[in-house]
């Protein structure tokens, strides 16, 4: 199991367009993917997008990302990468 956190720093927080973006690279990933803010008590599959959607992040928001699965340790930089370059 690989995790990271995240500080949401997008003005408009975790937004549809990048969350699209997420969940349709994650519909190849063989490892399981949640998003879980713990200020908000909320946790998502991050493969389903209405489930992200629904957790409102914000700008300011600390996210953690959890990968488990076979392809873990492959996918665990690439998904922290997208977080960086997008929200």
């Amino acid at each position: 199991m690989k995790t990271f956190e995240y500080t949401v720093k997008d003005e408009l927080g975790i937004h549809a367009r990048p969350a699209g973006i997420l969940v349709k690279r994650l519909s190849s990933v063989k490892s399981s993917v949640t998003i879980a803010v713990k200020a908000k008590d909320k946790s998502a599959d991050a493969k389903r997008l209405m489930a992200v959607m629904k957790m409102a992040v914000k700008q300011g928001d600390t996210v953690t990302v959890t990968i488990d699965g076979e392809d873990e340790d492959a996918v665990a930089p690439e998904i922290e990468q997208f977080f960086k370059d997008n929200f």
